[in-house]
C-alpha cells in the first residue's frame, strides 16, 4: 500500500490591496468632508457670545465677500434669491435660518439678505458668527 503525502494548502489572505483602497478612501473622505461640513468658506465677524452648535435643519444662507450667495451648498443669483427662499418656506416654515456673511460686507448687504428671509416668512432668522476673545 502506497501512502500518500500529505500536501498541506496553504491559504492566506493578503490584506494589502484592502489597506490601499482603505487609506485612499480615508484620505479622500479627509478632503471633501470638511467643507461639507463647514460650508462655503467666508471670514465672520468675531462675537464674544457666538453659540457654539447650529440646528441640523438650519438653513444656512451665505454671502461671500464678492456678493455670491448660496442657499445650502447651491450658488443662486441675487434676483432670485426672494423666490427661492419662499419656495423653501412653503416646504419647511419653522426651519431657523442662519445668514453667514463675510465681515468685509455692506451692512446694506447683509440687511438686504434679513429682509429677503422675513419677507419669505422664516421667523427664526440669526447672524452667523465666529468665536473670538472679543468683537471688533
Amino acid at each position: 500500500m502506497r501512502m500518500r503525502a500529505q500536501s498541506s494548502l496553504e491559504s492566506n489572505i493578503n490584506v494589502t490591496p484592502l489597506v490601499d483602497v482603505c487609506l485612499v478612501l480615508l484620505i479622500i473622505f479627509m478632503v471633501v468632508l470638511p467643507p461639507l461640513v463647514n460650508g462655503i468658506p467666508v471670514k465672520l465677524p468675531a462675537a464674544s457670545t457666538s453659540e457654539s452648535g447650529a440646528p441640523p435643519t438650519q438653513l444656512a444662507i451665505t454671502v461671500k465677500d464678492d456678493g455670491t450667495v448660496y442657499l445650502g451648498g447651491e450658488v443662486v443669483r441675487r434676483e432670485q434669491v426672494p423666490a427661492e427662499l419662499q419656495r423653501i418656506h412653503t416646504h419647511s416654515p419653522d426651519r431657523p435660518v442662519a445668514v453667514r456673511a463675510d465681515k468685509t460686507l455692506k451692512y446694506g448687504e447683509v440687511v438686504q439678505v434679513l429682509d429677503w428671509c422675513r419677507g419669505a416668512g422664516f421667523a427664526d432668522v440669526r447672524l452667523a458668527t465666529a468665536r473670538g476673545a472679543q468683537a471688533r
